[in-house]
């Protein structure tokens, strides 16, 4: 955008009150999240259920100096208004004259379920083809449209948009400003189904977006949508993909076989690999592949594009349970399409045993009957030991279900039961519509109570080592270090979660650790960097695999491996000394090592060493030198091996600092949590923990009263103080109260006052509005930052994480 106060009048029939002459580039919707006033906007949407009005003021506090309202408050001065009749029309009609006059190529995207994935996925693929832009989050309604095609600017070339409909003819109105060129159709289920007539009423609104499209590609597998745009929209570029054979675009071989998938583009045929085989996700890279050919990208860079596509996923959260459950929590939304995600994000844990709570599924018409039968045959697949059903009507067909079945009809006759309370070791998957609550289940049934959490984001962490992959040759691989109950985020968690998404090694410091990740069944190799003499054999009995490091250990292991009767060569990771001068074998000891292995029943796996300064710039040259040692002492012992390990040594910061010596491995450590000394680096780095609490009071403290221990804050003048429930026994060092550290509330920063006790804190609030009881306070995420907050400890990322207690709840989210 680029709009006088006058032209955008102009534009929308609009009334100035104040300086037609300013210049809008932005347009704020939310006052909470107004990070720059300059050439900004804010918009007052008045809706059904809010009024934006409300919050004028608080966008006014921001700094804002331009309003755009249904309505004009005098009393508010030295503010140019807008005055409008209707603000979600007003967004509509002047971002309708800007995309007009955007000379953009665009794709517009529809369906029910797949948008803001195969959104990204056209994102990742395109961005460094073509300038573009493309809607935010899952920006599509009536308003989220409008919003999303007013980021486009002089620069872009393409446009990916998001269109979602809840109900009838809403579609009319966003066709209205905005007609793509490439209209893609996703697959068609059953959201939003109950605002239609029929399934048939619902496709018939969706297509009505590609009234004005030069090509439409669509699930040609679904037959009415099939029949229904060949009917409406015969004289355009129709190309449909799917399972079956009649599209123009689908799997030519076996794909539930096969680790690389052929697909059949009309005469054309494109391999690649793929690691998930869910429909969803095939169906999606098969739309995919027939944009990507639309806008002619060559098959080689398809493949090269799909190759290194990063995952998308939707929100669930898993939660440490009572009794040493697992508890998956996703209670945001029931359909058809969801229950099948969150079945498969299920299959990601290895706990044999496994419950289910369902509820009804509400806001679909369909046969009821035929409905459940359909839900209990995903259900019976997993083969789960209990389903608990809650509602009327699921209630009625629970003899479809094959496990041991309960029903309820609310589901406080659930927690009243007390079933749930009794179950142990198993994963509980709680799965339902939002009037149902479940969310209480969730409550009954978390280990830790406390207010106080660190959620991390799993797609974050993995997008974290995706961005760190693109830096490496296809075939390098990659460990993962989970070592210290992984940097404090939860061991088994993290390392379930990278062994589904194919990390090939993790590392651990001790021989517990990796005995812990056994038992809960992690298969990946493990590699124990600090094995000590009396765990030897515990690290033959769960298959681990030991660093090592001096003569004393190599026979000390040996002989272990000898009382063991363990019949095969015993693999093993040989620790190069290169200037760390902390563990391994230095280049005189290299000949009787050599000598030592070729008389004894190991295998050398992997031979590495430690970079001690990657994360420096100005020890580069230390660095380049321990990278010659390893060079040379390692390719020396591979010769006198006579075959070739594994060779690693890049950590982190190696990898994106001293990317050509990343030899067959490398090592991950802070850099998945989104920690980078690099700065251009952090920019792609997403942040990965969020540190959280509330505040449970808010008191004013008069002038000369004092807060806390020893006094050591006194108000000169009447202050609000927060209270928090965090403290010292959950990782909070002292050394940061008393005005050193600062936290974040309502996007600003309180800082810490007074002395910090063990289990609370206060912090001051006075200069943040809005602030009540309630309230979150993030400790570290993005205000403060994690590395923020280190610096205020003077310490490192590491030692912040890896202090916080294990009293704080863990939640592990996807969204």
């Amino acid at each position: 955008m680029n709009y006088t106060v006058d032209q955008i009048a102009n534009i929308t029939n609009a009334t100035v009150i104040g300086d037609g002459n300013l210049m809008i580039k932005n347009i704020a919707f939310d006052s909470r999240i107004i990070y720059s006033t300059k050439n900004t906007a804010f918009i007052a949407i008045n809706t059904s259920k809010n009024s934006g009005e409300k919050f004028i003021e608080s966008a006014i506090d921001r700094g804002i100096t331009i309003v755009i309202s249904e309505h004009h408050f005098p009393q508010f001065e030295n503010i140019t208004w807008i005055i409008i009749e209707n603000s979600v029309e007003f967004l509509q009609k002047l971002s309708k004259y800007h995309f007009e006059n955007s000379h953009l190529r665009s794709i517009g995207i529809t369906g029910s379920n797949g948008k803001t994935i195969l959104k990204e996925w056209l994102y990742q693929c395109l961005w460094n083809e073509f300038p573009t832009v493309k809607s935010p989050k899952s920006f599509n309604s009536q308003i989220g449209l409008p919003l999303s095609l007013l980021q486009i600017n002089e620069a872009h070339k393409l446009g990916i948009f998001e269109v979602g409909i809840s109900k009838p003819n809403e579609m009319e109105k966003l066709e209205g400003i905005f007609q793509p060129q490439i209209g893609l159709l996703t697959h068609i289920g059953t959201a939003h189904l109950a605002n239609f007539r029929s399934e048939e009423e619902l496709v018939d609104e969706k297509i009505k977006l590609f009234k004005d499209s030069e090509v439409i590609i669509y699930n040609g597998d679904n037959i009415l949508v099939h029949k229904k745009i060949n009917d409406l929209y015969s004289s355009k570029k129709l190309i449909s993909y799917g399972f079956k054979n009649t599209n123009e675009v689908y799997f030519k071989n076996n794909i539930s076989k096969d680790e690389i998938v052929i697909v059949k583009y009309f005469d054309e045929e494109i391999s690649f690999p793929v690691h998930q085989k869910d429909e969803a996700t095939l169906t999606n890279a098969l739309a995919l592949v027939t944009v990507l050919k639309e806008l002619d990208i060559k098959n080689e860079k398809i493949i090269e594009k799909i190759n290194a596509l990063k995952a998308v996923e939707m929100r669930l959260e898993a939660i440490e349970g009572q009794k040493n459950n697992i508890v998956i929590n996703d209670s945001f939304n029931l359909d058809l399409d969801s229950l099948k995600t969150a079945l498969q994000f299920l299959n990601e844990y290895k706990k044999s045993k496994r419950s289910l709570v369902l509820t009804d599924i509400v806001g679909v018409n369909s046969n009821s009957k035929e409905l459940y039968e359909e839900v209990s045959e995903l259900v019976n697949e997993q083969k789960f030991d209990s389903v608990f059903l809650i509602g009327d009507e699921i209630s009625k067909f629970n003899t479809l279900f094959k496990a041991k079945t309960h029903t309820f009809i609310h589901t406080q006759e659930l927690i009243d039961s007390k079933y749930l309370t009794e179950i142990e070791n198993q994963i509980i998957l709680l799965k339902g519509a939002r009037k149902f609550e479940i969310e209480k289940l969730k409550d009954l049934l978390e280990l830790r109570k406390h207010d106080t959490v660190l959620e991390i984001n799993l797609n974050a962490l993995l997008h974290n080592i995706n961005y760190h992959k693109s830096l490496l040759k296809p075939a390098t691989k990659m460990m993962a270090m989970v070592k210290a109950n992984s940097y404090g985020l939860g061991s088994y968690e993290i390392s379930e979660f990278l062994q589904h998404h194919h990390i090939d090694y993790l590392g651990v410091a001790f021989v517990d650790e990796g005995v812990e990740l056994r038992k809960k069944g992690i298969t990946v190799p493990i590699i124990v960097m600090n094995p000590e003499q009396h765990s030897y054999e515990t690290v033959i009995e769960y298959n681990l695999e030991p660093e090592i490091y001096s003569f004393r250990v190599l026979e000390l292991f040996y002989k272990a491996v000898q009382r063991s009767g363990y019949d095969k060569k015993y693999p093993i990771h040989i620790k190069l000394e290169t200037g760390m001068h902390r563990l391994g074998f230095k280049d005189l000891e290299l000949d009787q090592l050599s000598e030592i292995l070729s008389d004894k029943n190991l295998k050398v796996q992997s031979i590495f060493s430690h970079l001690s300064s990657a994360d420096i710039p100005d020890e580069k040259e230390f660095t380049l030198d321990q990278l010659k040692t390893f060079e040379k002492n390692s390719s020396y012992l591979i010769e006198k091996l006579g075959y070739s390990p594994i060779r690693h040594i890049l950590n982190s910061s190696g990898i994106t600092s001293y990317t050509d010596h990343q030899y067959d491995m490398v090592r991950i450590g802070i850099g998945m949590l989104g920690e980078s000394p690099n700065k251009e680096v952090q920019k792609q780095l997403h942040s990965v923990v969020s540190f959280k609490t509330v505040i449970s009071q808010i008191s004013l403290v008069e002038e000369g009263e004092s807060v806390g221990y020893s006094r050591r804050f006194k108000a000169d003048h009447p202050t609000k103080i927060a209270t928090i429930p965090v403290g010292y026994a959950d990782g909070i060092p002292r050394s940061i109260g008393n005005q050193i550290g600062n936290v974040g509330v309502n996007k600003a920063f309180a800082p810490i006052v007074g002395s910090i006790c063990m289990d609370m804190m206060m912090i001051n609030i006075d200069h943040i509005p809005n602030v009540k009881e309630g309230d979150t306070v993030t400790v570290f995420n993005a205000k403060p930052s994690l590395k923020e907050f280190a610096e205020y400890c003077k310490t490192i990322t590491y030692e912040v994480l890896t202090s916080i207690s294990p009293r704080v709840k863990r939640i592990y989210v996807k969204d």
